[in-house]
């Protein structure tokens, strides 16, 4: 009898050992038919299967066949080499799974709160005049469903689609002209992953341990209020939403966000430093994270917060392969948080991404920049980078323009173009030390670079800056 259990146990693990070395290959959703695998590179296949099971990867781009087996956590990855931007191609695992309709070309992240969730399903008019015009076989898209964890997640739900009218409504309207202007311009196939959430905070797209071990990020972390429709937590997001498709291949991201930051501008940077960081290390790529300033609103309930933290978003710009759009200029109505030209937006991230990851000449991509300023007797010359053509106004007084003396009172001021520099002033102010310019909740200068850029908000000072609660 004895003998007969034994030989039962090791009976029912003969079969179970063969059953588990044939367990069927699974993805995570980011692999999948109609998916951009990033060109010319060396990009990760992953997934699950019986531990010790071997798997045999081809392409129909080569001839190579790629072998690997599963571990002892029933976990697989193999990385494999990608052509030049083309296609259509098949990509087999295993004979049984099929990946189909498969493009070679660039990826894109799209990621942040709102004004880069936003799309045709909010009503913006700009692309439901677009859909008739949005079936492009060679835009691809990914949306990340909305979803949190405490701890990093390995898969997140969502699909591939074509880009056609119904599934570019539901994308980012930010995203979709971004990548379309991508494509248009490099004519290769471009891969756009969605992944935002409406009114979240940068914290909640930050590895946790990166905002905790920080005392001065995790202070400010616990002033973020808790809502029933956006998380607050640290790491939230970046657990459910980004973590799962960091072994994904891309060539970078785009971000649109900061009103929520607005409340604490003064730890924006060092925030954004350690977000950035800790998403190019999961990636193990020093990719480029192109940004959006947030634009002027009147409804902050305290005053000048939305400038500080435009100040800080532009300090960000020194953090290695940044790059900022400026658009106050493209705002129609401060009491809509949600500016409704997103056109104009997308096309100064994909500018920027043109010019600096791909090469191309002749874009003007940078707004001018406050880099220094001079005393000349009773005026102030305000210098700036990316002005080399000179500088326009386009009405006869320049607007939004402030200048102060010791007394540190900031007065209206009168303002010049000098060639590529700007000369302020105000006759009552006979010595003036300090000039702001833009630099409000609300203001919409109308001061622009010669190629019609907007000039950044800046300030010469270091003083304490007004945040009293804003008058009703």
């Amino acid at each position: 009898m004895k003998k007969t259990i034994i030989a039962l146990i090791f009976s029912l693990l003969f079969v179970a050992n063969s059953f588990l070395a044939t367990a069927a290959v699974r993805l995570p959703s980011i692999l999948g038919s109609h998916m951009v695998l990033q060109q010319n590179s060396e990009v990760k296949l992953w997934g699950w299967c019986g531990p010790a099971e071997k798997i045999a990867i081809k392409t129909s781009w080569d001839t190579i066949t790629y072998k690997t087996s599963g571990n002892s956590g029933a976990r697989w990855i193999q990385k494999i080499k990608t052509p030049p931007a083309g296609g259509p191609y098949t990509i087999t695992i295993n004979e049984s799974t099929v990946l189909e309709d498969v493009l070679i070309g660039e990826n894109w992240v799209c990621s942040g709160q709102s004004n880069m969730e936003w799309s045709g399903d909010q009503g913006l008019k700009q692309c439901l005049d677009e859909m008739p015009n949005a079936t492009n076989q060679k835009i691809r898209l990914f949306y990340v469903s909305k979803s949190t964890s405490e701890y990093p997640q390995d898969n997140c739900e969502g699909s591939w689609k074509v880009c056609s009218p119904e599934e570019m409504k539901h994308f980012s309207a930010v995203g979709y002209f971004f990548g379309k202007k991508l494509q248009q311009e490099l004519n290769i196939p471009v891969g756009l992953i969605n992944s935002n959430w409406g009114g979240t905070a940068a914290e909640v797209w930050t590895p946790k341990d990166e905002v905790e071990n920080d005392a001065e990020l995790s202070k400010a972390a616990k002033k973020i209020g808790a809502l029933d429709w956006w998380p607050n937590l640290p790491g939230y997001a970046f657990n459910a939403m980004i973590n799962p498709i960091t072994n994904f291949g891309i060539a970078g991201v785009i971000w649109y966000q900061g009103e929520s930051n607005s409340g604490t501008a003064s730890t924006y940077k060092p925030l954004m430093t350690k977000m950035i960081t800790s998403w190019r290390k999961a990636w193990q790529k020093e990719f480029p994270f192109y940004f959006v300033q947030i634009a002027p609103f009147s409804g902050y309930s305290n005053e000048n917060v939305c400038a500080l933290l435009r100040e800080s978003q532009t300090s960000c710009l020194t953090i290695p392969k940044t790059g900022m759009a400026v658009i106050p200029d493209l705002v129609d109505d401060l009491k809509n948080i949600h500016p409704i030209n997103k056109i104009d937006v997308a096309a100064r991230l994909a500018n920027i991404a043109l010019t600096e990851t791909y090469g191309k000449t002749g874009l003007s991509y940078k707004s001018p920049m406050y880099i220094g300023m001079k005393n000349e007797k009773e005026k102030i010359r305000i210098s700036f980078e990316n002005a080399d053509n000179g500088l326009i106004a386009k009405d006869k007084v320049i607007t939004d323009v402030y200048i102060a003396g010791e007394d540190r009172q900031f007065q209206p001021a009168l303002a010049k173009i000098d060639g590529s520099s700007l000369v302020v002033w105000n006759k009552t102010i006979k010595a003036p030390v300090a000039v702001r310019f833009g630099f409000s909740n609300t203001a919409i200068p109308n001061l622009f670079s010669k190629e019609g850029l907007p000039v950044n908000l800046f300030r010469t000072d270091n003083w304490e800056v007004d945040t009293s609660p804003v008058k009703k």
